[in-house]
């Protein structure tokens, strides 16, 4: 569809696709998620209703923008930016699938012209505060150094990690990032919201027993029931999010395609409540 005033109205949700990859460190892959996950919305092995009893199928309030494109990589952060700024100015939250977690950046610096107090909720095994990795500073490994050292986000909330090295927690501390490492996360209780909230989960934060299909194996993650706490419980405005990092190359028998369905369902659900 293609969004124009007549089918957005303020607090619509546009689902997005960014495949998107170049970026990436170690594999190639994530550029082919956004197609897979759609995909899977359309299976019927699972129905299309939320935990939190909303209703997605034929949902008026819930339309799929399509895929971003470009021609040359260079490009892609350009053209994701003009998107998300076409929708976040007809009233539009955008919910993106795909892509490596590079992609978060863009997105943010779009949004943060909307929303001056955003606070990111952050899903992840890694922080991805390198100031730069392999000679480039937009890799996946650098979009929250890049958000936060320009002042796009007043807060920073990361769970799940569990790949800490110095650098990064030099970095963490020179954002006072408020990082919750996967050894001492306990619950939703142990951090406490303002809005308005942006989620990102990179899907390597969950453990790989959850999620194989990721091009970073990191033992010791995240269940999927402990991800879900942490959005249910969210009680500010959610004004978008990413599901980023799912990589179907490395997949086994869709498993990850349908962990991915299930937090597209549960954000969205709470985006239509917020």
């Amino acid at each position: 569809m293609n969004p124009d005033n007549k089918t957005i109205i303020d607090r619509d949700i546009a689902l997005l696709g960014m495949p998107f990859d170049a970026y990436s460190s170690h594999l190639r892959g994530p550029a082919e998620a956004p197609a897979a996950i759609r995909e899977m919305m359309q299976c019927n092995s699972a129905n299309t209703s939320t935990e939190l009893g909303q209703e997605l199928a034929n949902n008026k309030r819930i339309f799929d923008a399509g895929d971003v494109s470009w021609q040359q990589d260079p490009e892609a952060f350009g053209q994701l930016e003009q998107k998300i700024d076409e929708l976040a100015g007809l009233g539009a939250r955008p919910l993106t699938l795909g892509g490596d977690h590079s992609i978060t950046y863009p997105i943010i610096k779009t949004l943060a012209k909307y929303h001056p107090d955003i606070t990111i909720l952050h899903f992840d095994a890694h922080p991805d505060l390198y100031d730069i990795l392999d000679n480039n500073p937009l890799s996946h490994a650098c979009p929250f150094a890049r958000i936060m050292e320009s002042k796009l986000a007043a807060r920073l909330i990361q769970i799940g990690i569990r790949t800490l090295n110095q650098h990064q927690r030099e970095q963490a501390a020179r954002f006072n990032v408020e990082m919750h490492e996967m050894k001492n996360w306990r619950g939703p209780e142990q951090i406490k919201l303002t809005g308005p909230v942006y989620i990102t989960i990179d899907i390597d934060a969950l453990d790989p027993a959850y999620a194989p299909g990721v091009s970073h194996h990191e033992p010791g993650g995240l269940s999927v029931r402990q991800i879900l706490d942490v959005i249910h419980s969210i009680d500010v405005p959610v004004i978008g999010a990413d599901i980023v990092e799912y990589n179907p190359r490395r997949d086994i028998n869709d498993m990850t395609a349908m962990v991915a369905t299930k937090l597209y369902k549960e954000v969205c659900g709470k985006m239509l409540e917020s």
